[in-house]
């Protein structure tokens, strides 16, 4: 199978092909130490103006100690194999399916180590269905694409960042990525996988979705139990019952004929990240990564509902992104 139709079927890999105008790609890499007292986000991407004359790869990373920092690329620098399951550099970083070596160096930071991961938990991939979007990952003129790598898998290693070694041996990671031309007008995204129960993990995405003459708000979630992913989305018919926001916190419940998943997201002090307009990194994102996330999955049988799971995520990384009110606002009380 050629690269043009494999990496429909991969997420992983680099799906940018040969564009080089109002484009952009990037992973999201999460990890956290075995005691869940340090935790950082490395993004590695690439960026392409609208007319294509602003283009660089880029390494991105935010800590759950206060700090951001954008170390930018010549464009050359950025590598990828596409016979490879997964496997790109930019620079001397390197990001694989077995881990990453950071090189990281500028005149204002630096940041350096090897993380090695575990076997990865990716959302899974059907021939109809492949991946997170569902049958969207077919629709040609999507503003952004998305997709769940690793739901939770072991992390080890450790990585010098602002000066302090954070070791990762026995930690746990998330890997997820985006692509497309923009990040949505609106959205919230919310992740953890630290539970008090082993074996859960959680992630949650609401955007207004541009479409054809107009727009709609269309929601993903996932919660995985055990092996066992119960999923909410805009495609599988689940609705969006409820949503309220506030600043960096959020309460939504998503529901289906058989299930009801009910989140409560609350950030902590929130950090600015760089994000994609037209391709060019020009656009904000505002996330915290000590967060925590309320989760209580009902299941839904004869009009009475019992309660199959109820935790608390923390190590959250939460983006919620909603400042034009665009994602509606219904109250959940009594709903």
């Amino acid at each position: 199978m050629s690269y043009f139709l494999r990496r429909i079927w991969n997420p992983a890999i680099y799906q940018g092909g040969n564009v080089n105008r109002r484009y952009f790609e990037g992973w999201y890499f999460k990890q956290a130490d075995a005691e869940g007292r340090q935790v950082f986000a490395v993004i590695p991407g690439v960026s392409f103006s609208a007319d294509g004359t602003s283009k660089h790869a880029f390494v991105q990373i935010i800590s759950g100690g206060g700090s951001t920092h954008y170390f930018s690329y010549p464009i050359e620098s950025f590598v990828f194999d596409p016979r490879e399951p997964f496997n790109i550099q930019i620079g001397d970083n390197i990001f694989t399916e077995a881990g990453m070596t950071l090189r990281l160096k500028d005149s204002t930071a630096e940041a350096y180590g090897e993380v090695r991961f575990g076997a990865w938990t990716p959302w899974p991939v059907t021939t109809l269905s492949p991946g997170i979007m569902g049958w969207y990952r077919f629709v040609p003129f999507m503003e952004t694409y998305h997709g769940v790598l690793s739901m939770d898998h072991e992390v080890s290693g450790s990585v010098v960042l602002d000066g302090e070694t954070i070791r990762l041996d026995d930690g746990r990671g998330y890997i997820e990525k985006d692509w497309g031309h923009s990040f949505p007008s609106s959205w919230i995204w919310a992740q953890s996988n630290h539970f008090d129960r082993p074996g859960v993990s959680v992630s949650i995405s609401v955007a207004k979705v541009p479409w054809l003459t107009g727009a709609f708000v269309g929601h993903i979630a996932g919660l995985q139990i055990d092996g066992k992913l119960h999923r909410f989305a805009t495609y599988t018919g689940a609705r969006l019952v409820c949503i309220e926001t506030g600043t960096n916190e959020a309460h939504l419940i998503l529901r289906d004929r058989r299930e009801e998943l009910d989140v409560g997201i609350h950030g902590s002090e929130t950090l600015s990240l760089k994000a994609p307009t037209l391709g060019a990194m020009v656009g904000h994102d505002a996330e915290s990564l000590g967060g925590t996330i309320d989760v209580t999955l009902r299941e839904l049988r004869g009009g009475q509902s019992g309660v199959v799971f109820q935790g608390t995520g923390t190590l959250a990384g939460i983006e919620v992104m909603n400042d034009r009110n665009e994602l509606g606002s219904v109250r959940c009380d009594g709903v």
